[in-house]
C-alpha cells in the first residue's frame, strides 16, 4: 500500500523512535520468517534473542531490575507492529515477560531480584497460568488449589492454554488457596520453577493459529514449592489480576489492530494487482466500498485504542475503555479478514498465502483476556 496503515498520527511524539524501531524489526526479522515458522510450528528463539538484543522484549520490567521501564502507550507502540508482521511470533515476543507487572507490582524485593531481573537479562523466561481445561473466562471459578503444608506450598489442578508453559524457567499461577463465601477472597499468586516436582507440561498440540507461539497444559500433582513463593497478600490474587487486566486488555487491542493492518494490507495488494473481466479487480466500486468499509472500520478501532490508552494510563475509567477498546479492535480485526478472504477468493485457500494466516490468527485475540460477551458486561457495568 502507499498509504501507511499504521500512522504514527495519533501516537505521542516520544513513542516515535521506538515504533520506528520496532517497524524496522518487524519488517526485517520477523515478516521474512513468518510463513516458515507458522508452517512448522517451532519456537522462535532466533526471532526472541534477536529482539531481545533490540532491547523489545521485557518493556514493562523497570530500570532497577534491567528492563526499559516503558510505558503502556510505548509497548502499545510497538504491539501494533509485531502483529502486522505475524501474530505468532509477535506473542512469542510479548510472552517473554507475562505475569512480571503484577510480580514487580506486589512481589517482595527479593522475588523482584531474583525473577525480574532474569527475564530482562534474558536469562529466563516467565509465563502466567489462570485458565483451566474448563474454567476460562470465570476468574473467581478457577479450582485449582495450592494448601500450606509444612513451609510449602502444595499445588494440584490443571491450566490450560499456558504461555512458555513448557519451554519457560518460571510461571506464576493463580490457585485458590481459600475457601470462602467471598469468591473473589479465595484465590492466590504463588511463584512456580517449571523444574519443581510435581509439575508437568506438555504443548497444547496442532493450533490452527499462532502457532510460532508456545502455550501448553500445565498438569500440577503435589507441585511442592517454599512457602515464600507467594506474590502479595494470600487470597488477594483476585484482585491483583483483575487490576492488570486493564492493562492487559489494551495491549490484546494492539494484537487486534496489527492483524487488521495486515488483513487490510494484503486486500489492497491483491485487488490492485489482479485483473478479471479484462479490468483491474480494485476498479470494481463494490470492491472499493469493501476496502473503505475496512479502511474506516480500523481507524474507528485504532481511534478507540489510543483513546484507552490514554484513560488507563491516567486511572480514570479505565476498566470501561480497556473493555471497549479490546473487544472492539478484535472484532474488527476479525471483520477485516473475513472481508479480505472474500476479496482473495480461490487464492485464500491456499496455506501459504499471508491472508489465511491472518484469517487464523484473528480467532485467538477475541478470545483471550475475555471473550466478547464479557467485554460488554464490563462496559455496561461502568456505563
Amino acid at each position: 500500500m502507499e498509504s501507511d496503515i499504521l500512522t504514527p498520527t495519533v501516537v505521542p511524539e516520544e513513542a516515535h523512535e521506538l515504533k520506528d524501531r520496532a517497524r524496522s524489526f518487524a519488517n526485517e526479522r520477523m515478516a521474512p520468517v513468518a510463513g516458515e515458522y507458522f508452517a512448522s510450528g517451532e519456537y522462535p528463539v532466533d526471532v526472541v534473542e534477536a529482539a531481545h538484543d533490540a532491547g523489545l522484549v521485557a518493556q514493562e520490567i523497570d530500570a532497577e531490575y534491567g528492563g526499559p521501564g516503558r510505558s503502556l502507550d510505548e509497548i502499545v507502540a510497538t504491539v501494533e507492529e509485531f502483529f502486522r508482521a505475524d501474530a505468532g511470533l509477535g506473542l512469542g515476543i510479548v510472552s517473554q515477560s507475562f505475569g512480571t507487572e503484577i510480580l514487580q507490582e506486589f512481589g517482595t524485593e527479593t522475588q523482584k531480584e531474583t525473577y525480574l531481573s532474569a527475564v530482562a537479562n534474558g536469562e529466563k523466561r516467565t509465563g502466567m497460568a489462570i485458565s483451566e481445561p474448563d474454567t476460562g473466562s470465570d476468574l473467581a471459578g478457577m479450582e485449582t488449589e495450592a494448601r500450606l503444608e509444612d513451609g510449602e506450598w502444595v499445588l494440584n489442578g490443571e491450566k490450560y492454554w499456558i504461555g512458555n508453559g513448557v519451554s519457560g524457567d518460571y510461571i506464576t499461577v493463580y490457585a485458590r488457596t481459600e475457601d470462602t463465601d467471598d469468591r473473589h477472597s479465595n484465590h492466590s499468586l504463588i511463584l512456580v520453577p517449571t523444574d519443581a516436582p510435581g509439575y508437568e507440561a506438555e504443548p497444547v498440540p496442532e493450533k490452527m493459529a499462532y502457532r510460532a507461539s508456545e502455550q501448553a497444559h500445565i498438569v500440577f500433582d503435589d507441585c511442592r514449592v517454599p512457602a515464600e513463593n507467594l506474590v502479595g497478600e494470600r487470597g488477594n490474587g483476585f484482585k491483583m489480576v483483575a487490576e492488570f487486566f486493564n492493562t492487559g486488555r489494551v495491549r490484546v487491542a494492539a494484537h487486534g489492530i496489527g492483524l487488521a493492518a495486515a488483513a487490510i494490507e494484503e486486500a489492497w495488494e491483491f485487488v490492485h494487482g489482479r485483473e478479471e473481466f479484462g479490468r483491474s479487480i480494485g476498479d470494481f466500486q463494490s470492491v472499493q466500498h469493501d476496502l473503505a468499509e475496512m479502511r474506516m472500520e480500523f481507524e474507528s478501532a485504532r481511534a478507540l485504542l489510543w483513546q484507552a490508552v490514554d484513560h488507563v494510563m491516567a486511572g480514570e475509567d479505565a476498566e470501561r475503555w480497556a473493555a471497549m477498546a479490546k473487544a472492539k479492535a478484535t472484532e474488527v480485526a476479525a471483520e477485516c479478514a473475513e472481508t479480505s478472504m472474500k476479496l482473495h477468493g480461490g487464492r485464500a485457500l491456499l496455506d501459504g498465502e499471508r491472508i489465511t494466516r491472518v484469517y487464523r490468527d484473528v480467532r485467538m485475540p477475541m478470545t483471550y483476556e475475555g471473550v466478547g460477551a464479557i467485554q460488554r458486561d464490563l462496559i455496561y457495568r461502568n456505563f
